[in-house]
């Protein structure tokens, strides 16, 4: 690559070392976003040390010999860039990236930014495993720029986790976070609800225990069985049962309720933030922003097409290293179908659907577009309508994933 371009660990420190600290809103960081031009980018890093039984994400585990092929190929699939292509947003999902050593940490980095820049106002987002961040690789993050580290916690309670197989204890998740939020505040935490075993007091105090971190941003997910995964054998041979539905959605409702009291407001169907610190990367994805996705499994969505690669690991390299297309499905969207897509997610959004922006931007007026399941969900108390907004209720909220279908 030419010298210019060559990433260098210290200076992207010194570059970055002026960034901004979350100060302002994601709606804010929204207005400065181009629905033509991407200003967002993910890598999948699709490597684990143990797959736990409830995921069916793309990746493989106990496979590091694989690991220099990946860097190869990811080098391979992103060498058609230009130069200095600038980001707002960067995000590295898995898996686990953390997985990676410092060395091919360090390659990685290097073949993402020998392609695109950060902007100055940016985030770098990283998701992590508690027991991957050592002292040496937080301080490596710190100086690559990282800003935003997402960390698979799951749960603070020792039975929960061993049933999720999780690799750490309880009282290890303190430790590492303090540590972690000693290099980069802005940390968020992954919580699973409803699962199997767990009462809403052990809910509760996982909740608890994660604001006591003063944590600026969590997520909370109810566990889906999927099938492919172990989970879904153990479940199907009888050997558990999910939590009665009743129970799942008090623990959603109370997670509603005390987290907003606490100051981490509710601003996506699954995520809350302090003010400031939404995760702007996935905003991107909920407002229908293009932006660029790299590895096994990632999606991207450019010139109103959206394309995905091959989910299978050892597919997506011999794919790339044949000098083959890795992807596996694209389509292009119709008008109509963007701004039916553009409700779906937009209504993710506790913010909802600004009915004036949404005419703007796809060319239709929202009721026209879908007065009847409007209409539904508004006399079932599912949609509210402000003067300027449609968006989900709290207890819309808790039958989203339906709600939605009435869109399509």
């Amino acid at each position: 690559m030419p010298r210019s371009a060559k990433y260098s660990l210290n200076n992207l420190a010194e570059t970055l070392s002026h960034s901004r600290k979350h100060a302002d809103t994601a709606s804010g960081f929204l207005n400065v976003l181009n629905p033509k031009t991407p200003g967002s980018a993910y890598f999948h890093v699709p490597f684990c040390q143990h797959r736990c039984g409830y995921c069916d994400f793309t990746l493989v585990a106990e496979k590091d010999h694989l690991i220099e092929a990946y860097l190869d190929a990811l080098a391979e699939q992103t060498s058609e860039l230009g130069e200095g292509i600038e980001l707002n947003t960067l995000f590295l999902g898995g898996g686990t990236p953390t997985h990676l050593s410092i060395k091919q940490l360090s390659r990685l980095f290097e073949i993402i930014f020998s392609h695109f820049q950060l902007a100055s106002d940016y985030e770098f987002s990283i998701e992590a495993n508690p027991l991957n961040l050592t002292t040496d690789k937080i301080d490596f993050l710190k100086q690559a720029g990282i800003n935003r580290v997402s960390l698979g916690v799951q749960s603070f309670d020792a039975d929960i986790l061993t049933f999720l197989e999780r690799d750490h204890r309880p009282d290890q998740i303190f430790e590492i976070v303090k540590s972690l939020q000693s290099h980069i505040s802005n940390t968020s935490l992954d919580l699973i609800f409803a699962v199997p075993g767990q009462s809403l007091d052990g809910w509760k105090q996982t909740l608890q225990a994660a604001v006591q971190l003063n944590i600026p941003h969590l997520s909370t997910y109810g566990l889906t069985i999927e099938k492919g995964t172990s989970f879904w054998s153990r479940k199907k041979a009888g050997l558990f049962d999910l939590p009665r539905d009743e129970l799942a959605g008090d623990m959603y409702e109370f997670a509603l309720e005390f987290l907003d009291e606490v100051g981490l407001k509710h601003y996506e169907i699954s995520n809350f933030a302090r003010p400031g610190y939404e995760c702007r990367h996935n905003e991107v994805y909920w407002t229908g922003y293009p932006y660029y996705g790299f590895g096994p499994g990632a999606a991207s969505y450019l010139d109103g097409v959206r394309r995905q690669n091959h989910r299978s690991v050892i597919t997506w390299l011999k794919r790339v290293q044949a000098g083959e297309s890795p992807i596996a499905d694209q389509e292009e969207l119709a008008p109509e179908e963007r701004a039916r897509e553009a409700i779906i997610f937009g209504l993710r959004r506790r913010a909802g659907i600004n009915r004036r922006e949404f005419q703007e931007r796809y060319g239709f007026d929202l009721h026209e577009l879908a007065e009847s399941a409007i209409m539904t969900n508004l006399e079932a108390g599912l949609l509210e309508e402000t003067e300027t907004h449609l968006k989900l209720t709290s207890a819309g909220c808790l039958l989203a994933d339906s709600i939605v279908v009435d869109f399509l």
